[in-house]
Parts: C-alpha cells; structure tokens; sequence
C-alpha cells in the first residue's frame, strides 16, 4: 500500500470511528439526571435511582444510558448543565427541584420527573397532582411539614430545654412551610424557639455562637442540599457546644449526629427511577400523577448519644428504623 493510500484510510478511520462509537452510544435511550447537589452527597441517590429504573426493566448500560451532571449547590450552572443534557439528546430528565424547574424553562416537549419536598402546584412545576398534563410529572415527599414530628422527638430526648434553636436556609423553596410548620408546633406546646437562617459556613458559625449566648439548649436543623452538603460542620458544631440536635436526613446521623427524622428521599427518588421506566416504555408524563411518597425514616446515633450523656427510652428505640453505633 502507498503511503498516500494509507494515510487516507487512516483518515478515514478516523472520521469514521466516532460516528460509529455515537451510532452505538444512542442505540439505547439516554437519561439525564441533573442536580443540584454534589456528586460525592448522591451517591446513595444514585443508588436508588438505578433500583427504581430496574424495577421498572432498566438496567444501566444495557437498556439504558444515563448521564449525570452535578451544580455543587451552584444553583447558576442548572441552566447550563440542562442544556448539556439535552444535547444529547436525552428522552428524559430526572431531578430535584431546582433541576426540574431549570429543565422545565429549557424544554417543553423532553418529559421532566422530579423529586421535591414542596408544593409542586405552588411552586410551578406542575399545575394538577392528578393530570400534570405538560411534559412533567414526579416525586413529591413530605419536606417542609414534619416540623412537630421532629420537635415532639427532640423534646423527648431534651424535656428540660426551655429553648430551641432552630437553622433553616431560606434559599430552599419549602423553608417558609417548614418555618410555619416548626412555630405553630411550638406555640401549641409553649416551646420557645429561637429561629435563624444561614446561607454559608460563616453563617452556621455565628448562628451557633448566638445560641450559646442566648442559653439554647438543643438544636432543630432544617431540610435542604446547603445543609446537608455541610453536615459535617454542623455535626461538628453541634458537638462542641453538647447540643442534642434533630435533622431531617439520615446522613448527618451516619457523619455522627444525634437523631434524624424525615421522608426518605432515596426511596423517592427510588420512585422517580420508576416513573422514568414508564416513560420509557411510552407513558406520558403529564398523564402521570404526582406521586407522593409516604416512607420515612427515623434514625439513631447511640454513639453521639452516650457523648452527650443522653440515653433513649426503650419506646423511642423501638421506633428508629436504623440504629447506629
């Protein structure tokens, strides 16, 4: 072969090789799920998401491919890492709230399941919980009015404590229900609550700093991707000032949290996993219903416990769905 010959063939090859490696890359459909979370705080996330897509009949990288894009709390960059996904082009987007409403404002035909601990009808993304209609439809689970359950549990564990500081993030889209919710609760009982909000470490520090000052003697910590991308801090926090604290996700409990209460997210994301399958198979998403998610989870550190000199009653223990230790 002359070497004029060789190097066309070679050139041929080439431009030829990616055409073929894309031919087989859209020879099964292509998800994207978008959050506005890390990658390092999902993983369990994923998890459950791959669980539901094969309950439904879908595997990853057999039936279906999935392309992931993280914000890393950088609620700017959703409209950019939607756009990217739908590049590909991909037949659906799975996301958290922030997510679904950037991919909502980006497409109008790409069906959108989402996963949400707010009013989905309040907040825009669907205008019926029955019929969506619409490209979207998802996951909804109690996030912003478990506010008396979690009270009622830290007040069991610190009776004694006449006042409750309460962390919330007002960039969240439930923290206004979760505010309410929380202050009617304590009203009820005659709690004096002490509620601040935080929107960065800095914030977190000086929060706790004015708890101390101002005699608050257990801690409610809020719901939201800021405070669980800083559970460690707020861990750590809380255990320098021997504060029992309650939060609404198990993954501060697992980094050395007292106790945690709240609809488990995995599982709905697990069930957005699902819905996805239906959609791959031809459902419509806005035929549809928003699903509501009804598991919860209640966790126990019996560790941070015995650090704190706390110990729970036998009722109490009966009662976690996870103990840790």
């Amino acid at each position: 072969m002359k070497r004029r010959e060789f190097i066309t063939l070679l050139g041929g090859a080439a431009v030829a090789w990616p055409v073929a490696a894309r031919a087989q890359q859209v020879s099964v459909p292509v998800v994207g799920f978008v959050r506005s979370t890390s990658a390092a705080d999902s993983t369990h996330l994923v998890t459950a998401f791959r669980q539901g897509l094969k309950e439904a009949g879908f595997v990853e990288g057999q039936n279906v491919a999935v392309e992931y894009r993280w914000a890393d709390n950088q609620f700017d960059r959703l409209p950019a890492l939607v756009a990217d996904v739908l590049r590909w082009p991909v037949v659906a987007i799975v996301g958290n709230f922030n997510s679904a409403l950037a991919a909502k404002a980006a497409t109008t035909t790409v069906p959108i399941v989402f996963t949400t601990g707010g009013d989905p009808i309040s907040d825009g993304l669907v205008s019926s919980l029955n019929r969506p209609g619409g490209n979207v439809t998802g996951i909804n689970f109690l996030g912003g009015v478990l506010g008396a359950k979690r009270l009622d549990l830290l007040r069991q564990i610190a009776p004694k404590t006449a006042t409750i500081g309460v962390l919330v993030n007002p960039n969240r889209a439930d923290t206004e229900a979760e505010r309410r919710d929380v202050q009617a609760a304590a009203q009820a009982i005659g709690q004096q609550l002490i509620i601040l909000d935080v929107r960065s470490d800095r914030d977190l520090e000086m929060a706790f700093s004015t708890f101390v000052q101002r005699g608050v003697g257990a801690l409610f910590v809020g719901g939201g991707a800021f405070m669980s991308s800083n559970r460690e801090l707020l861990v750590a926090l809380a255990a320098r000032h021997a504060l029992p604290a309650i939060y609404s996700t198990r993954e501060p409990v697992l980094a050395g949290g007292l106790m945690s209460y709240g609809s488990s997210i995995p599982d709905a994301v697990r069930q957005a996993g699902i819905y996805t399958g239906r959609i791959l198979k031809g459902e419509k998403p806005g035929e549809l219903p928003v699903m509501r998610s009804t598991k919860f989870d209640f966790v126990i550190n019996l560790k941070a416990a015995k650090a704190l000199g706390l110990e729970f009653n036998p009722q109490m223990l009966s009662l976690a769905d996870e103990l840790v230790e």
